[in-house]
């Protein structure tokens, strides 16, 4: 890291005017990497989705997309002429769906309330974007040509979910904006200097410049579009934390009196050092992504990694070149050229601009904080009621993970008001069951169609089971046969009419495989977490090594692990509490519980909070094992150690948690649910874990902390660890006195 700092010290320029260029490069090309983000969900090799392939691929529509229902209703009973005209002339207009009513089963279920209420089925081809302009265009279809005196309505989960679009998100770049907002309000208050501005200024060129590498990485592999989102707040978050581990150091080394040059120095050697393991400790929980054999979550991954190491980079590079860098050049030689023909006296001398910036300088780093001081010393006093409270909380918020329940959310959570909500309230009340949102589809050979249909009838849970006919349902000698579920079969609390049904249709003759929403989350949960022992295993793995080499310890990597896990189940909880039972989300967001959180939501919790948990734990622990080197004192290197970074880790958190506050504030649920986990997930981890549980064991675990075998460290090329016997040290903290304070200059 010595060695970092003084490279950027000789080519602060070079490094200022190379940083500048990729920042105006990023922002130029922006708008064409979001263009460039893809939209894909696909599951290669998995049953369901292969078959929802061949549909699509022969029909063109259907297979894991969900059907929207096309509802005519009317206070007086609709003639069946005039509303199979109304589904055909729909169909004409709209070929791209393919729509299945009573006109092309025969079956009078889709007829109710007397022939007031009538409905189909419209299959849509799978969508390519954010855009939900074909079915907009699809109810005016519908809207036009429904009869006189009939209201036409189209609904579906993709209209429910987006029903509420209109009340919008403020988009990325607003979101983003709103994060900043916040975090200079934190920032103000940690630095009382215009120094805020400057991990805002190092947050904004980290952002930009992932943008312009992932913009190379579309032309090798397709990016999921939700990459945006996390490049941008996440990206935000990580990059200020960052910025203010290593400017807190440099404050704090300037105000023990080494110049500006060696300020940077040590703080890259030490703050730095602590950045280097957290960048890449994030990047190990997001890089465990990409053993999944799940597209969307891979380019997640890949996307993912970019963030940390990036923001790590230009941490490191770009914010001590523009602390060190000495502004008013053009200045001086302008004065110089007056001096000259003036005969005036020339003075004028160049500054740093980290001076320049932190002003006015009311907030004074040469000690550590009195209040985290006095918090520390109370933990280790009371170190064992300290660890019982923190425990016993996580336990109670983990006991519901053992009630999660994986899928779509339910109906009712994704709209409470507008046409498409009604119509479902209507189709409900008529005895339709909810199961036409997610009807099964399985593709058969034509002649056994009927076979097929009758075997469906039979199983569990399934009422109802059509064989379409005409061009839009039986093509190239398939068919397509729709199976309804009695209830909604989007999760794994409903997923057994279709397990049942693929079990019944196993090796039948004819059948070439069964699709649709539910058969599509059963492929997910095989793919996600059938896999994910292997994620876990090795995120574990990698961590575990690197943090024994970050700490020079067995004990507190094991420690850091353990309980990352533990913070992370324990968010695990609370998303089951709040939002899949609804205690909280109905009061705060108003959306009713969703009954179940969606696949892909649990494992990108996990990647993320894992990796960002663990930035609170390197810096706490970097400086306790730094304090312990200088004095020999367990207790009073955690006194230290949280005395010198409990205002940077609580509000290095508070700006995580204001970056996914803003995230939250877009329409969708499921950005909602994700941005709610990760802000309560931070805040947990940086009061609870962090601030009482991490000092309350360290102060108990004693010269266990630092134990490390000579064999390790001989095989980890780093320098071994042992107690330190009184004596060792000239100089030793006695942490039961006030007063005890740094070490003196000759111990460092």
């Amino acid at each position: 890291m010595r060695a970092l700092a003084n490279f950027v010290l000789r080519h602060r320029k070079l490094i200022l005017i190379v940083w500048l260029l990729v920042f105006v490069a990023g922002a130029a090309t922006s708008q064409t990497t979001t263009n460039r983000l893809t939209f894909d969900f696909s599951l290669p090799g998995q049953a369901g989705h292969e078959t929802a392939v061949k549909i699509t691929k022969t029909y063109g529509n259907g297979g894991e997309n969900q059907p929207s229902l096309l509802v005519l209703s009317s206070a007086q009973p609709i003639a069946q002429s005039a509303a199979d005209a109304t589904f055909a002339q729909v169909q004409a207009k709209s070929p791209q769906f393919r729509v299945v009513g009573a006109a092309q089963t025969n079956d009078p279920t889709f007829v109710r309330d007397g022939g007031r209420l009538q409905y189909a089925l419209a299959f849509p081809p799978t969508p390519d974007g954010f855009s939900v302009a074909i079915f907009d265009d699809l109810k005016t279809n519908l809207q036009q040509a429904a009869p006189p005196g009939t209201i036409g309505v189209t609904t579906g989960l993709t209209e429910l979910a987006t029903s509420n679009a209109s009340t919008g998100g403020p988009g990325v770049l607003l979101e983003t904006l709103l994060g900043a907002l916040g975090a200079l309000v934190v920032l103000a208050f940690v630095f009382a200097s215009f120094m805020a501005f400057i991990p805002l200024a190092i947050a904004a060129v980290s952002i930009l410049s992932t943008f312009l590498v992932l913009l190379g990485i579309t032309y090798i592999t397709d990016v999921s579009f939700i990459v945006q989102f996390l490049v941008s707040l996440i990206g935000l978050g990580v990059a200020i934390d960052y910025s203010l581990l290593v400017v807190t150091r440099w404050r704090e080394e300037r105000a023990h009196g080494r110049d500006n040059d060696e300020a940077i120095r040590v703080a890259l050697e030490t703050a730095g050092h602590a950045v280097v393991f957290s960048g890449v400790t994030v990047a190990i929980g997001l890089a465990a992504l990409i053993v999944l054999p799940v597209p969307f979550l891979r380019s997640i991954g890949f996307g993912g990694m970019l963030i940390p190491l990036i923001s790590t980079l230009v941490s490191l590079t770009l914010l001590p070149a523009l602390l060190t860098w000495r502004y008013g050049g053009p200045i001086r030689r302008t004065r110089q050229l007056f001096s000259r023909i003036s005969g005036r006296p020339y003075q004028f001398e160049t500054r740093p601009f980290g001076l320049f910036a932190d002003r006015p300088r009311i907030r004074n780093e040469a000690e550590a904080s009195r209040g985290w001081t006095a918090w520390a010393r109370l933990i280790v006093r009371r170190r064992w009621i300290a660890a019982f409270v923190a425990t016993a909380l996580l336990v109670v918020l983990i006991i519901p993970v053992f009630g999660l329940s994986i899928g779509l959310a339910k109906s009712d959570s994704l709209a409470k008001s507008g046409p498409a909500y009604e119509a479902v309230q209507q189709l409900e009340r008529s005895g339709v069951p909810t199961g036409a949102l997610t009807p099964i589809e399985v593709l058969v050979d034509q002649a056994a169609a009927p076979a097929v249909v009758a075997r469906l009838r039979t199983v569990p849970g399934i009422v109802a089971a059509y064989a379409p006919t005409g061009p839009a349902s039986q093509r190239a000698g398939t068919a397509v046969v729709i199976g309804i579920p009695k209830d909604e079969t989007a999760n794994t609390a409903s997923l057994k009419p279709v397990r049942s049904a693929i079990s019944a249709l196993k090796g039948m003759p004819g059948v070439i495989g069964v699709s649709g929403v539910g058969a599509l989350q059963i492929d997910y949960l095989k793919a996600v977490y059938g896999n994910f022992p292997l994620m876990l295993g090795l995120i574990v793995l990698i961590t575990y090594v690197l943090l024994v080499r970050a700490f020079r310890s067995l004990l507190l990597p094991l420690k850091a692990v353990v309980l990352n896990l533990l913070s992370v189940s324990a968010v695990f909880g609370v998303m089951v509490l709040f939002w899949q039972d609804g205690h909280g989300s109905q009061a705060v967001f108003g959306i009713a519980p969703t009954g179940a959180i969606t696949f892909w939501l649990p494992i990108m919790v996990f990647a993320f909070l894992f990796g960002l948990s663990m930035d609170y734990e390197v810096f706490i622990l970097s400086r306790m094992r730094e304090e312990y080197d200088a004095h020999g004192s367990t207790d009073g290197a955690v006194v230290e150690g949280l005395g010198r970074t409990g205002r940077l880790v609580t509000s290095a958190a508070l700006i995580l948690f204001l970056a996914f506050i803003s995230l939250a504030s877009g329409p969708q649920t499921d950005i909602k649910l994700f941005a709610t986990a990760l802000g309560f997930g931070i805040l947990l981890d940086a009061t609870v874990v962090r601030a009482l549980l991490v000092p309350a064991l360290v102060s108990l675990f004693g010269e266990w902390n630092w134990y490390l075998p000579d064999w390790v460290a001989k095989l980890l090329r780093i320098p071994p660890s042992h107690a330190v016997k009184p004596g060792d040290l000239p100089h030793q903290r006695d942490e039961s006195t006030p007063e005890s304070g740094r070490e003196t200059e000759s111990v460092r």
